[in-house]
C-alpha cells in the first residue's frame, strides 16, 4: 500500500505506519490524518510534533503511559492525560498519534 504525496509513492505496512521514515512530511501526515478519520487540530500537531522531538531524542516511539508522562512534563498536566488525548486521538493517542507522526508503531500496541 502506498500514498501519493506530491507526486511522490510513498510505501506503507499493512497497518499503515509508512515504511522510511525519511519520507514523511505534514501532507503525509494530513493524509495519514484523514484517512484516520482525525481532523488535524493546533493541539494536534502539538502532540504529532512532539512525538517526532521525542522519537528523535531516543529513537522509540513511546506507549501511552510513557507518552503521558512526557507530555505533562514538557506542557503541563492539562494536556498529559489520557482524557485529553484520546479526545484528540479516539483509536489510541500512541498509536494513532504515532501512526500520522511518521513514526513505527509503539512498542506494546496491539
Amino acid at each position: 500500500m502506498a500514498y501519493e504525496v506530491n507526486g511522490k509513492s510513498i510505501e506503507v505496512d499493512e497497518e499503515g505506519y509508512i515504511i522510511n521514515l525519511d519520507e514523511w512530511n505534514e501532507d503525509l501526515a494530513g493524509m495519514l490524518a484523514e484517512s484516520e478519520g482525525v481532523n488535524m487540530t493546533p493541539e494536534h500537531w502539538e502532540v504529532v510534533n512532539f512525538l517526532r522531538e521525542y522519537y528523535a531524542e531516543y529513537q522509540i516511539a513511546p506507549a501511552v503511559r510513557v507518552l503521558t508522562k512526557a507530555i505533562t512534563k514538557k506542557l503541563g498536566a492539562e494536556k498529559g492525560n489520557n482524557k485529553y488525548l484520546y479526545e484528540l486521538f479516539p483509536y489510541g493517542p500512541a498509536k494513532q498519534a504515532c501512526k500520522i507522526a511518521g513514526l513505527p508503531k509503539p512498542t506494546g500496541c496491539v
